[in-house]
C-alpha cells in the first residue's frame, strides 16, 4: 500500500502533493487531468494514489507536463505513458535531457560535499531509497505542441525559466492565479536551512547566473501563490517572493 501523502488544495481544481520531499501538481478540468511533474521513481504508487484521492483514475490524465528532467520530477513518467498512454510535453530545450542525450544534473559529489550536515545524510538515504542512484530516460518526451497557452486541461501557460537546466520551464495557471515554479524558485530543501523563497545552490544548477536572471520572467505576473518543486506552497505577492530570493542571492546563500 502507498504511504500517506501530503495533499493540499491550492486553488479551485489545483492540487499539490508531496512525496519524497518533491512536489507534483494535478490540475482538474471536468473529468480531465493535467499532471505537472511526477516525483521520484519510488513515488510512482503515491502519484497514482494522488489521482485516485481526487476521485479520478490514472487514465483521466490527459497529459503530463514536465518542469525539468531531473530524477526527482520524472519518476512516474514512463509508467503513466506505458500503462495509460499519457503524452509527455516539455520545453523544446529540455527534450534532450529527457531523452538522455544530454545530462544537466547535480550528482553524488554535490551530495557528498554536504554530508557533514545530518539533515543531508538523512535526505541522501531517502533519495537512494526512492531511486536516486538510477538513471532513466523518457522516450515519449515531446516539445510543447504549440506556443502560448496550451490547449490542455487547465490551459497552463509555459514560462521559460532556464538555469537549473537549459530547458527548465514553469507554468502559470491564469484561471487560478497560481504559478508552478519547479526548481526555478523553491521554498525549502534539505540542502539548506529555513523556509522561504530562494534558489537552489549554484552547484545544483546548470547555470546559476541564468537561473538568477530567469526570476525576472515571474515579475509582475498576476499571481499571489506559487507552488515550488520543493517546499510548501507560498502565498503572497510574487514580487515579494522574488525580492526575498534575490536577497538570499546577495547574501551569498544561493551561490555555494
Amino acid at each position: 500500500m502507498p504511504r500517506e501523502i501530503d495533499q493540499h488544495q491550492v486553488a479551485e481544481n489545483v492540487f499539490a502533493f508531496t512525496g519524497t520531499e518533491t512536489n507534483w501538481i494535478i490540475v482538474q478540468d471536468g473529468t480531465d487531468l493535467t499532471l505537472i511533474d511526477a516525483g521520484w521513481h519510488g513515488d510512482i504508487k503515491d502519484v497514482e494514489a494522488s489521482i485516485r484521492l481526487l476521485g479520478r483514475q490514472p487514465q483521466d490524465v490527459r497529459v503530463v507536463l514536465l518542469t525539468h528532467a531531473h530524477a526527482d520530477h520524472t519518476g512516474a513518467l514512463n509508467y503513466l505513458h506505458d500503462n495509460y498512454g499519457a503524452p509527455l510535453y516539455m520545453d523544446p530545450l529540455e527534450v534532450s535531457n529527457a531523452l538522455g542525450d544530454t545530462y544537466e544534473s547535480g550528482g553524488p559529489i554535490n551530495v557528498a560535499r554536504r554530508l557533514y550536515r545530518p539533515q543531508v545524510v538523512r535526505w541522501a538515504a531517502r533519495m537512494i531509497k526512492a531511486g536516486g542512484l538510477k538513471h532513466y530516460t523518457f522516450p515519449s518526451a515531446q516539445p510543447f505542441p504549440q506556443a502560448g497557452p496550451l490547449d490542455l486541461p487547465g490551459r497552463p501557460v509555459p514560462i521559460a525559466s532556464p538555469g537549473h537546466t537549459s530547458g527548465h520551464c514553469s507554468f502559470l495557471l491564469p484561471h487560478a492565479g497560481v504559478l508552478i515554479t519547479g526548481d526555478a524558485l523553491v521554498t525549502a530543501h534539505p540542502l539548506f536551512n529555513g523556509v522561504g523563497p530562494r534558489l537552489l545552490p549554484a552547484d545544483w544548477s546548470h547555470d546559476q547566473t541564468e537561473a538568477i536572471n530567469s526570476l525576472g520572467a515571474f515579475r509582475d505576473l498576476d499571481t499571489d501563490t506559487f507552488i515550488p518543486g520543493h517546499g510548501p506552497v507560498w502565498h503572497g505577492p510574487i514580487n515579494d517572493a522574488l525580492d526575498r530570493a534575490l536577497d538570499q542571492v546577495r547574501r551569498g546563500h544561493a551561490v555555494r
